[in-house]
């Protein structure tokens, strides 16, 4: 791999509705919303950005509606200097909106209207982004989308993570192979894992036999785990959990600019988990990214 540090992010960018709420309701129920926030969201795009944050100079691909076009969020990837000169533009269509719901146990419910990210199916693979840099970061999105700018980046030799995230259900299992065969690092919650070895009828030593040649689990409060051919265990780095929305995407980012940097896996872990501790700390997924220092000195104190 060479010295450059680029990371494009393919998938969702998107407005965010941040629900706090007591406890879900039940079918025919209602129940009361404390408080509500419209933030900057898309699991693409908040890789994006905090990479961009710890000094990755990063590229991004979504589809957005004409809503986002001179928009604040527009303005924020452009002052971060994140590339997004190839994002898919549909004009008649509004830009991806999730809402996103947390109670009181931390627990999630999540709602996602994908709008101009339909158009994904009919995209063409962003050969010329994929070419000009070292690394591609598939996040949620459109299945058919990801793999063929899977298939490009395999083709041009470039390093691929795979995050199909809630879009998981969207995957066939040929489709979930495919992309499977050519990432080289894997990234998912616990239950996502789980569903893919369920799917697959694998064990991790099965997917990393098949394809990937990193699987990474995130645990939430228990940590994380680092499968190679060796398990490495990293634990979460604790803090007070305001919301924990885009905890998981924020460690993607902190895991891959280690990575691409040449930095071993479990520093990759230690790193990735302590750029999760802050995002947890404030409300929404772009909110309170720190900087590679900030993050550098969390780690030296919790691993000393």
């Amino acid at each position: 791999m060479s010295n450059k540090s680029d990371l494009l992010a393919i998938g969702h960018t998107a407005f965010d509705y941040i629900i706090q709420i007591n406890e879900f309701p039940q079918p025919n129920t209602s129940t009361a919303i404390n408080k509500m926030r419209t933030l900057f969201g898309g699991a693409a795009a908040n890789v994006a950005v905090v990479a961009s944050n710890l000094g990755l100079k990063s590229s991004l691909i979504s589809a957005v509606g004409s809503d986002f076009i001179r928009s604040e969020y527009e303005d924020k990837l452009k002052n971060l200097n994140i590339d997004t000169e190839d994002m898919i533009v549909i004009e008649d269509e509004k830009t991806p909106t999730a809402f996103v719901l947390t109670d009181s146990n931390n627990d999630q419910i999540s709602y996602f209207y994908w709008g101009a990210a339909s158009q994904f199916k009919n995209s063409e693979p962003p050969q010329k982004a994929i070419d000009s840099v070292n690394a591609v970061h598939l996040a949620t999105g459109d299945p058919g989308f990801n793999r063929r700018s899977g298939e490009v980046a395999h083709k041009l030799g470039k390093l691929i993570s795979f995050d199909p995230g809630q879009d998981l259900h969207m995957y066939s299992k040929n489709e979930l192979e495919d992309v499977l065969k050519i990432c080289n690092i894997l990234f998912g919650n616990h239950h996502e894992i789980k569903r893919i070895q369920e799917t697959l009828k694998m064990t991790i030593d099965d997917l990393i036999n098949f394809g990937p040649d990193i699987v990474v689990t995130t645990h939430g409060k228990d940590g994380s785990s680092i499968c190679t051919d060796e398990e490495i265990k990293i634990d979460a780095i604790i803090r007070d959990t305001v919301d924990p929305t885009g905890a998981g995407d924020s460690y993607r980012a902190g895991f891959l600019n280690a990575y691409v940097k040449g930095e071993d896996l479990e520093t990759c872990g230690k790193f990735a988990s302590s750029v999760a501790s802050f995002i947890v700390e404030a409300e929404g997924c772009q909110t309170n990214v720190p900087d590679e220092n900030m993050v550098r000195d969390r780690m030296e104190k919790m691993w000393k």
